[in-house]
């Protein structure tokens, strides 16, 4: 007998408690609500007004807003991130030997960094073929090697 399971679907969607608004967006406007009342009992009308607006404006954002179908607040999490981190990066990191040589004039030292060769363009093309084929596509070097035909250059 087999085992049977459920797999769960639609795992990115979030609970639904009362029409479109989510248990995230409920607690939001119920915490915004709350620091509204807060406003209105310590603060004077116009004081009160700004603060509405702006609360208002604040949790209106993070509850509701979506930025590329993502939440405001993973958006904003992810500006904050990305300033945090150093503007260079880095991929593939190599150590490159540098190679010191004295000149002619003494006390002089000139620094050579050799040069990595380039891939030429048809290279490129015959490695992204192999690649977007899964690797049933060998290549132009290897698909005459073993068909016995010589590859002019």
């Amino acid at each position: 007998m087999q085992d049977k399971f459920i797999v769960p679907q639609f795992i990115d969607s979030e609970d639904k408690i009362w029409g479109p608004i989510t248990v995230r967006q409920f607690i939001l406007v119920i915490v915004g609500g709350l620091f509204i009342f807060l406003a209105y009992k310590f603060s004077d009308f116009t004081l009160f007004l700004l603060q509405t607006i702006s609360i208002a404006i604040f949790v209106g954002l993070f509850a509701f807003y979506r930025v590329n179908g993502a939440p405001f607040h993973l958006f904003a999490i992810n500006v904050i991130q990305t300033y945090k981190k150093p503007k260079i990066r880095v991929w593939l990191k190599e150590y490159i030997r540098i190679e010191q040589i004295k000149s002619k004039e003494e006390g002089k030292v000139e620094k050579i960094i050799p040069r990595r060769p380039f891939i030429a363009q048809s290279k490129l093309s015959e490695l992204s073929l192999i690649i977007d084929t899964g690797g049933i596509y060998k290549g132009e070097q290897r698909a005459n090697g073993l068909n016995n035909v010589e590859v002019k250059k």
